[in-house]
């Protein structure tokens, strides 16, 4: 569920008609629902056993108004970069309750992190282990740690978002699982707390989920046996949401944590969960204006002002978001096949191909829907376009959260050097 929808014939984010934002703060636009991320956040932690901490994927949507919206809630963090842990922590979320993720993690991201005290790292590689290991020496610190282990399941999405089997760069491979612990153990500077385990992201189907916690929580026994205090287990991300309208959605949240509980009822481990889509994705829409209709021989163009500048992953992943006018159609409307495509000097500028919408014309606005994860943040200026702003709305309200950079202001980023000055 989702707090967009349409109010006296426009499209609104809860009490806010979204022609009246386009009108104040120009297109394309980022536009959030707090009710959305604060519903979806909610159901998902009520769906999950007591005690367990959920952390938020900073990388699905890092602005510091849905961070902070989340914070308020009691969310935690899980980073992957030094620059998200800043973010998280100006947020207001408490390093108590931040885990770094990621498989490159340099040595001044660690120390920040060991200087903020962090829940707990992430550990993805041997490599990874040993650096970590000799700055929290260095430092006087131990750092507590879990063991990023790959399963080797296949989450049967998209190859691009997998992340649990063996051709993957992430985790450390299952059968070498007891040799990585049995390294760490024996560092002075680590302390083992728990298991880490992530197969991949947009899964809408419970099986993988429940194959990899089942494969890792006998793991977990395993390295009790061999004398590793395990008290945590960090079950990740990854539960999809519904991005085409008419599909199978995905297994809702109740069903996810009632599969959890079953799984992992006799660990005796605190859970951990990295949801980024699924608290974000449905809670924002990209808002943009209808440039041109272009008439081809076999095609109709729907040129809008928002590029894969600003929305990279139909581009990326070939990713299906449903596109709708903001002024409703009446019943019945005849419906014409679009080629919904961006200014961006790129064929692969794409939001959707023959996609049947409503009569469109040049001035018209139409939303982008379940933007609100992996949009902004993979935003980009290429062929110099601002990227384009964010709103958060609450109620009645809204706000600005991200203004949109003018030209100037993007072309000042950059430095010509003395000797071509002049």
């Amino acid at each position: 569920m989702n707090f967009f929808s349409y109010k006296d014939g426009v499209l609104s984010a809860e009490e806010v008609a979204l022609d009246h934002l386009a009108e104040k703060v120009g297109t394309p636009f980022y536009c959030y629902s707090s009710a959305t991320l604060e519903r979806h956040y909610k159901v998902f932690t009520q769906a999950l056993p007591k005690d367990s901490l959920v952390a938020f994927s900073v990388k699905a949507n890092g602005n510091l108004g849905v961070l902070k919206t989340l914070a308020k809630l009691g969310a935690g963090a899980d980073v992957v970069s030094g620059g998200e842990l800043k973010k998280a922590r100006a947020a207001g979320i408490t390093a108590d309750k931040i885990v770094f993720s990621g498989v490159g993690k340099t040595a001044d991201e660690m120390r920040l992190a060991l200087e903020e005290g962090i829940y707990q790292f992430n550990v993805e590689s041997e490599p990874e282990l040993d650096a970590l290991n000799a700055l929290a020496l260095a430092m006087s610190k131990r750092a507590s740690i879990t063991l990023r282990i790959n399963p080797d399941i296949d989450a049967k999405t998209h190859a691009k978002i997998t992340t649990g089997t063996s051709e993957t760069k992430f985790g450390i491979p299952f059968i070498h699982a007891r040799e990585a612990y049995a390294e760490a153990a024996k560092l002075k500077g680590i302390e083992i707390v728990g298991v880490d385990v992530h197969i991949g992201s947009q899964i809408t189907d419970l099986e993988p989920f429940e194959a990899a916690f089942r494969r890792v929580g006998e793991l977990v026994a395993t390295l009790r046996g061999d004398g590793h205090a395990i008290s945590r287990l960090d079950l990740g991300g990854g539960l999809g949401v519904p991005y085409i309208e008419d599909n199978r959605p995905p297994p809702d949240p109740a069903a996810y944590g009632a599969m959890v509980t079953r799984v992992t009822k006799d660990l005796n481990c605190r859970l951990i969960f990295e949801p980024g889509r699924l608290i974000a994705a449905n809670a924002g829409v990209l808002v943009t204006r209808v440039i041109y209709v272009k008439r081809g021989d076999a095609k109709t163009f729907l040129i809008v002002d928002a590029g894969m500048n600003d929305l990279i992953r139909p581009a990326l992943y070939d990713s299906h978001h449903e596109i709708v006018p903001l002024r409703e159609p009446q019943p019945g409307a005849e419906r014409i096949k679009y080629d919904v495509v961006g200014p961006v000097c790129e064929t692969s500028d794409l939001f959707a191909a023959a996609r049947p919408l409503p009569e469109l014309k040049s001035g018209d606005l139409v939303a982008i829907q379940s933007a609100g994860a992996y949009g902004a943040v993979m935003a980009s200026s290429y062929n110099a376009r601002p990227p384009a702003p964010e709103v958060l709305v609450r109620g009645t309200e809204w706000a600005i959260v991200r203004p949109r950079l003018t030209h100037e202001q993007l072309i000042a980023q950059d430095h010509i050097p003395d000797w071509l000055a002049g």
